[in-house]
């Protein structure tokens, strides 16, 4: 796997596909910067050893060239952060983009504008990364947000590259994390799935039945599981179409020695709000009118001690709906359970949208192992899949 540490960029110009597609608040500033700040080791190194970088990527989901999607944004954020001052083009392709690139000097920075303003990026125009591949002598892919995405940025460039292409950073950590949980874990090794379906896990599931020692099943997940076992779940949120396919999974997993661990009791509530009547049940025997929305103590204290019996966590989907306080305690507990173990020589990493959302909303990302940057991208690897921005790189 070549990295940037395997290139000297000394006099050379390198075109970086980022992520950059960062949250925006009214007036187009930045809210989370976790993204830019993921990049810069990449960036730093170039800079260090004496070449400049032609930055690239997406914002939003533009039709055509729209304003508020502009790149132009972001530029003082991105130079606050990188330390150095960071220059525009208000374009990706063309004369101008031309004229910036050849103007750009050893230890410089320019950020292009944003790759979907094209259509030619989401289809993989060959023309198109062909024109983006004339800024660069050599090109770094650090965007694992992206990878799962056959586009013209983050896959048909490389093409034109042949053995002047590597990862940033970032990209290669992801890429050694999941791999460290997948096939190269120090046993016993626990799953935590959680999230609201059983249908957008089920992939994941029956992926890392085969790596796994344990399996916890939390959040809107763990009514499925308990009504297809023949417990009462209320109006808890339930796919009673794939009650079937959960009863398959607990057989397979039995098959192959893998202990599920599901929820004893919940935190249940009369209505989906934040000052709703609560009260804690078996998560068997929730009455018609209420639901459950968090983990409950009993089940808490079962998941701390299997959490901290493991050597490697893997951690995707809250616990119950953390968003709103009074259901935020399951995922704050589980959060906790998982920093002890890390303290004390365990690896986890933490990956998936709503699950880093809430280790970066409760404080944990700076206490687990590794946090991932991609949802889609985690999601697709966690399924075995091969993501077609990282095997254009290894190709």
């Amino acid at each position: 796997m070549k990295t940037i540490n395997d290139f000297n960029f000394k006099d050379k110009k390198t075109i970086i596909r980022v992520d950059f597609n960062v949250p925006l608040n009214d007036q187009f500033e930045v809210t989370d910067v976790t993204r830019i700040q993921s990049a810069k080791p990449t960036i730093a190194k170039i800079l260090a050893d004496g070449g400049s970088c032609v930055l690239m990527s997406h914002l939003g989901r533009p039709k055509g060239k729209q304003e508020e999607f502009s790149l132009k944004h972001i530029v003082s954020k991105v130079a606050e952060i990188l330390g150095t001052e960071v220059k525009f083009v208000d374009d990706c392709i063309g004369d101008a983009v031309k004229e910036a690139v050849d103007n750009l000097n050893s230890g410089e920075v320019l950020l292009l504008e944003n790759l979907r303003f094209y259509g030619e990026e989401k289809s993989g125009d060959v023309d198109f990364a062909e024109q983006l591949a004339a800024w660069g002598d050599i090109y770094v892919n650090d965007a694992f947000g992206t990878a799962h995405r056959a586009h013209a940025s983050t896959t048909i460039i490389a093409q034109f590259f042949e053995d002047k292409k590597c990862f940033g950073q970032l990209l290669a950590r992801e890429i050694e994390s999941i791999d460290k949980v997948l096939n190269n874990s120090e046993k016993p090794v626990l799953a935590i799935l959680g999230g609201a379906k059983v249908s957008s896990k089920i992939t994941v599931i029956e992926n890392i039945l085969d790596k796994v020692d344990h399996l916890i099943v939390g959040g809107g997940m763990t009514f499925t599981f308990i009504k297809a076992q023949g417990g009462s779940v209320g109006d808890s949120i339930c796919e009673d179409d794939k009650m079937e396919l959960a009863l398959e999974i607990l057989e397979k997993a039995k098959a192959k020695n893998v202990e599920v661990h599901i929820p004893v009791d919940v935190v249940a509530a009369d209505a989906f709000a934040n000052d709703a009547n609560t009260q804690v049940l078996d998560v068997t025997e929730i009455p018609d009118g209420w639901q459950g929305l968090d983990a409950g103590p009993k089940s808490l204290a079962k998941f701390d001690e299997v959490v901290n019996a493991c050597k490697t966590i893997l951690w995707n989907g809250p616990l119950g709906v953390f968003e709103m306080e009074t259901f935020s305690k399951g995922t704050i507990a589980l959060g906790h359970s998982i920093e002890n173990a890390t303290k004390n020589g365990a690896f986890s990493l933490v990956g998936g949208g709503d699950s880093v959302a809430a280790v970066k909303q409760f404080g944990f990302a700076d206490k687990v192992s590794y946090v991932s940057t991609g949802g889609g991208a985690m999601l697709e690897s966690l399924e075995g899949k091969s993501l077609p921005g990282i095997e254009a790189i290894l190709n």
